[in-house]
């Protein structure tokens, strides 16, 4: 049986207002999906209310990995069973090395530890980060791109069922970009990666090809189509779906803005 993420009828709110009305999507093993939508729209919440960030309330529906209920699961709880966010605004971890960190996680999920220095730096190859970034401080003092890089390094050693990944085309030039895409991709064929892609842009989906598009608005799913729907939108934009600001922002000086010394985790409305 082919392993699935289902997400079904998920509602969410922030501060008591809705954001999320009713979420219905599956993806499956292997398969890439991309989330498209205007601002305001619910995405980023989506990828939040997933993997469990505090300040989002969740007021019904059900998000399963082969039929484990993840809602009412801690982040990390969530981690184990195979589920792995990618952040728009990846944290800064003073103190901590990728490899300590990653070789924590690795035997928390049972696995062997002593790979992890290996692996890790197999994976610095392939998405071209410098080897020497690894013994620093997580994220700390490094530029946009080299932390989408870590962010991507981090999924290739940790191999998790289904990777939500919040706009990771942010921040990254051309070259950088087509790295991590074509690692990303190169993960739904080695080990059945499932992924949902949220971005703005068809850029990313130039180089991860997705297998369905989806469009997000006023918090719901609302046309659903092949690959070629993001050129189609780039193109057009998202005029014809409407849109709002209801969306919690916190990528501009708020709770979530790493710029502004915040956690991304953080509640929203601190």
């Amino acid at each position: 049986m082919s392993s699935s993420l289902c997400i079904q009828g998920l509602t969410a709110s922030v501060g008591g207002k809705e954001i999320l009305r009713g979420i219905d999507l599956e993806v499956g093993a292997g398969q890439v999906h991309a989330v498209m939508g205007p601002n305001g729209s619910g995405k980023s919440t989506l990828a939040h209310v997933l993997m469990g960030r505090p300040g989002y309330e969740v007021t019904g529906g059900s998000v399963t990995i082969d039929g484990v209920e993840l809602l009412g699961l801690a982040t990390w709880e969530r981690a184990q069973a195979g589920l792995f966010l990618a952040l728009q605004y990846p944290v800064e971890v003073p103190g901590v090395s990728m490899a300590d960190a990653l070789e924590e996680a690795v035997a928390a999920a049972g696995g062997d530890r002593r790979d992890v220095v290996e692996r890790l730096a197999a994976e610095a190859v392939r998405v071209g980060q410098d080897p020497a970034i690894l013994r620093r401080a997580i994220n700390v003092d490094m530029s946009g791109g080299e932390k989408k890089r870590n962010e991507t390094l981090q999924l290739g050693v940790l191999r998790p069922r289904f990777a939500v990944l919040d706009e990771i085309d942010s921040g990254l030039d051309v070259d950088a970009l087509r790295m991590v895409s074509s690692r990303v991709e190169a993960a739904t064929t080695e080990f059945g990666l499932g992924v949902l892609a949220i971005t703005h842009y068809s850029r990313l989906l130039n180089e991860l090809h997705p297998d369905v598009v989806h469009v997000l608005a006023r918090g719901r799913i609302v046309d659903t189509g092949g690959p070629d729907m993001a050129t189609e939108l780039e193109r057009t934009g998202y005029a014809a779906y409407g849109g709002d600001t209801e969306e919690p922002v916190t990528g501009a000086g708020g709770a979530g803005d790493p710029a502004a010394g915040g956690d991304p985790f953080a509640d929203p409305l601190a």
